[in-house]
């Protein structure tokens, strides 16, 4: 037997109700607040991926499903091609291959699957979802603003509420501008150079190649040199500092609350300046839901002109899995059940149910070759709220037997009436 590719999985009913529900309550958010929708190609050349997320990443050094995609004739090499195993990178790729500055600023949104190569755990697999949005534009229409920063940690605020996750932390702290960062890995490498032989060799490496990213390692026996470390807020410039003052003002100001960390880092190298996390409880240990951060330079890395950016991306899977551990249920089950009885009588309950459904009610269509005991059995099991009874007397009356599921009441309805009959009870 063929099975699903390990590190995958079918969404099956009823969880996709609950998806659809995330996905539709984050598009409400997104029209608010006048985000608009892009979608990008799943796979995109390869460099696109090393010159953006950075070489050193365990994404690109480890993670990443690239194939060399075969010329014509076959002899010829082709291009290297990679699965996107995040989506800033190709959105700031069509920026710059539609030249999309000339449309000032850009508040874009994204939802769609993404793949990585690395080991499945709860809640993470190798193909996976999510939501994630960027604004992206030159400096003159506001891009670099930390009014931009604030609304969009405000609209994921508002989008965690909405969909039921309250009990949500936001973690924020600021990586510097490009001369601070320097000043920074300087002083981190200094301060590792006489401990970094005791620390995990995946941890050593990120030493060499990036010491910013030695903040990402979660062995806990590395956490007390971790623990000991130059901290960022002490390397920040004065515009830095100053942007990153005004992005929590205006956070206080609209009443949407954080918490600074200054040992929050982000794991690609395009991030600079602001850098956030919103973390949930119902995840255990790996509890962030969602990050992002500002990119100021990724623009310019790709050959494009400067585009100043902020943006994040929500990990849809792990936000189905909290909701669904926190008991959320959205599935809307059906209003009611048309049984027919008897022969003749199916074309009689389509056309009814063609009416029901045409007034937005969720209808369950039964079979003229069940008997009654068996239909109410079939409504009961689905979980519908009435079921609605069509023989040949109720034909000929034009009035219908609707039976209360839960209560067991039964009435006789006009067909005219049925439709507010059924809604009312709701």
């Amino acid at each position: 037997m063929i099975k699903a590719i390990r590190g995958t999985r079918d969404l099956l009913p009823p969880e996709t109700a609950l998806w659809n529900f995330v996905e539709a309550a984050v598009r409400d958010v997104f029209r608010v607040y006048n985000f608009h929708e892009i979608r990008t190609p799943i796979f995109e050349e390869t460099q696109l991926f090393a010159r953006s997320v950075g070489e050193e990443t365990d994404i690109v050094s480890k993670e990443m499903y690239t194939w060399e995609d075969r010329g014509r004739p076959a002899s010829d090499k082709g291009q290297s091609l990679t699965l996107r195993p995040e989506n800033t990178a190709g959105v700031v790729r069509a920026y710059i291959e539609h030249k999309l500055w000339e449309r000032g600023l850009n508040k874009l949104y994204y939802i769609g699957p993404q793949f990585r190569r690395e080991r499945p755990q709860k809640g993470r697999y190798r193909q996976f979802y999510q939501i994630g949005a960027e604004i992206i534009g030159p400096a003159s229409a506001g891009s670099e603003s930390p009014a931009r920063d604030a609304e969009v940690l405000e609209l994921l605020a508002t989008f965690l509420d909405r969909v039921g996750i309250t009990d949500w932390t936001l973690q924020l702290n600021s990586i510097g501008c490009a001369n601070d960062r320097a000043k920074y890995n300087e002083a981190l490498r200094e301060a590792l150079a006489p401990v970094v032989g005791q620390m995990d060799p995946d941890c050593q490496r990120r030493a060499v190649t990036n010491p910013l990213r030695v903040f990402d390692c979660k062995v806990p026996e590395d956490q007390p040199i971790i623990e000991k470390l130059p901290r960022i807020s002490q390397f920040l410039d004065e515009p830095c500092r100053k942007h990153f003052e005004q992005v929590q003002e205006i956070l206080k100001s609209v009443g949407v609350e954080f918490q600074l960390n200054d040992r929050l880092v982000r794991g690609l190298d395009y991030y600079t300046r602001t850098a956030f996390e919103f973390t949930h409880g119902a995840l255990g240990a790996q509890n962030a839901i969602l990050g992002g951060g500002r990119y100021d330079g990724l623009s310019e890395s790709l050959g494009g002109p400067s585009a100043p950016g902020i943006g994040f991306a929500i990990g849809e899977d792990r936000l189905v899995m909290a909701l669904k551990e926190s008991g959320e249920t959205v599935q809307r089950k059906p209003d009611v059940y048309v049984a027919p009885l008897g022969p003749g009588m199916n074309r009689r309950a389509a056309r009814l149910a063609r009416e029901l459904r045409r007034d937005d009610l969720i209808t369950e269509l039964g079979d003229e070759s069940f008997r009654l005991k068996k239909s109410l059995e079939t409504a009961s099991k689905i979980g519908a709220r009435f079921a609605l009874i069509v023989g040949e007397n109720e034909v000929k009356s034009g009035a219908f037997a609707l039976k209360n599921l839960q209560s067991g009441e039964q009435v006789s309805v006009p067909r005219a009436e049925l439709v507010q009959k059924i809604k009312s009870s709701r």
